[in-house]
């Protein structure tokens, strides 16, 4: 699959798959894309009825000098705390936020989240945000909301000077984990209703039935998994002298 930015050839196709009303999903097939980038492209510049190429093409090209005009690069105490070269940090978060929005987290979000986790402190003020991020202050704002309702991070207000930062700490996964369960544990308890209603002798309703079953053994090894883990990473030593993960056959 091609990847780098997309070129005005790709536009032009996008605009005529787009013309000939072809779904996103289509037109990502078309051009070997995944199917997030045709929707963003699109989204960004006019939506399906105002989609033009060129327009399109050339915004493209100015957003691009302005980031080359305000780099967002690491500032020197972040870069030389451990001697990490900037810009190989700088990639990682980009690297690491693609993954995340494959993991079909929006991509603000997700920009958000990444720039967290390449942080030794785990927090950020929005100030921060909006400068490294290169954004809106509405935007930080949108997105560490939607972290918040996920439980991925949390507020803290520091009593120094009253500015408040946006934290991840090491049970933001575990407590991901267990809202995951609880959404099995809903949507199970559902299927197991739908066996009894369409009955469990017919067809729909044994594969209700199993539906149910299978959440709910995957909810509580979930759970368990979950539980055993976060013990053992919060039992670890220092992070110098971490052990090795116990081989599990994967």
């Amino acid at each position: 699959m091609p990847g780098g930015r997309l070129s005005q050839q790709d536009r032009q196709q996008i605009a005529t798959g787009l013309a000939e009303g072809l779904a996103y999903t289509e037109i990502a097939k078309r051009l070997a894309r995944p199917t997030s980038t045709i929707t963003r492209e699109v989204t960004r510049n006019g939506g399906p009825n105002g989609y033009r190429a060129d327009q399109a093409h050339r915004a493209t090209e100015r957003r691009a000098r302005r980031r080359r005009a305000s780099p967002s690069a690491p500032s020197p105490a972040e870069a030389d705390a451990y001697g990490r070269d900037p810009e190989a940090v700088h990639g990682f978060e980009e690297q690491f936020t693609e993954l995340l929005v494959q993991t079909g987290l929006p991509k603000m979000v997700a920009r958000v989240l990444g720039c967290l986790y390449a942080t030794d402190t785990g927090s950020r003020t929005a100030a921060d945000l909006v400068q490294r991020l290169q954004v809106s202050p509405a935007s930080i704002s949108l997105a560490v909301r939607y972290l918040e309702e996920q439980e991925l991070v949390r507020r803290e207000r520091d009593p120094s000077n009253r500015r408040e930062h946006y934290v991840i700490d090491d049970d933001v996964w575990f407590r991901a984990m267990l809202a995951s369960a609880a959404a099995n544990a809903v949507l199970a308890k559902g299927a197991h209703a739908g066996a009894l209603t369409l009955g469990a002798d017919t067809p729909a309703g044994a594969r209700l039935a199993d539906m149910g079953r299978f959440l709910d053994h995957v909810g509580r090894d979930l759970v368990t998994s979950a539980e055993h883990w976060r013990q053992f990473f919060a039992a670890r030593p220092a992070p110098n002298q971490r052990p090795v993960l116990p081989d599990t056959g994967a």
